[in-house]
């Protein structure tokens, strides 16, 4: 089964919802929230973990946009591969890929040690990618396919 119709199914998946610039600004704020909790933060576990929030929120704040919401992490993560990869680099969406593994291993687990080049990549990346989520415009008639999109995926 297509993943994103399995996330539609799902009862805290991808929904639409109306749109809010209220909780796209919100949800930026979130994320600029994490990034100052990442500077200051003396452990990898936790820049991990606020590195990978900081990107989440980020792409939350245009789910909020578009009104899409989704307590599922992978399928926003699903979401924005298949919806907003206009937006994003591979590198972006290899970088999202990193951060949700990474902050899983760091989060979850005390035997699963994240590898230095990922580690590295993530805590450098990060600031930019918030940066790319915040400087994304998206215009009323592209909202709306996004949501016709949705719409056609339901039935």
């Amino acid at each position: 089964m297509d993943q994103i119709k399995w996330c539609m199914q799902q009862k805290k998946g991808i929904e639409l919802v109306e749109p809010s610039n209220n909780l796209h600004e919100a949800y930026l704020i979130k994320a600029e929230e994490a990034l100052d909790t990442l500077r200051s933060s003396k452990s990898k576990d936790w820049q991990l973990t606020t590195a990978y929030y900081t990107i989440y929120h980020g792409i939350y704040s245009l789910l909020m946009k578009i009104g899409i919401k989704c307590e599922i992490h992978s399928c926003t993560i699903e979401f924005t591969k298949r919806f907003l990869n206009k937006y994003f680099s591979i590198d972006d969406l290899e970088l999202l890929d990193k951060a949700f593994s990474a902050r899983i291993d760091a989060q979850y687990y005390v035997n699963r040690k994240v590898p230095d080049a990922n580690y590295d990549l993530i805590i450098k990346k990060t600031p930019g990618f918030l940066v790319k989520c915040k400087n994304i415009i998206l215009e009323e008639k592209g909202i709306n396919e996004f949501r016709k999109k949705m719409e056609s995926l339901k039935s």
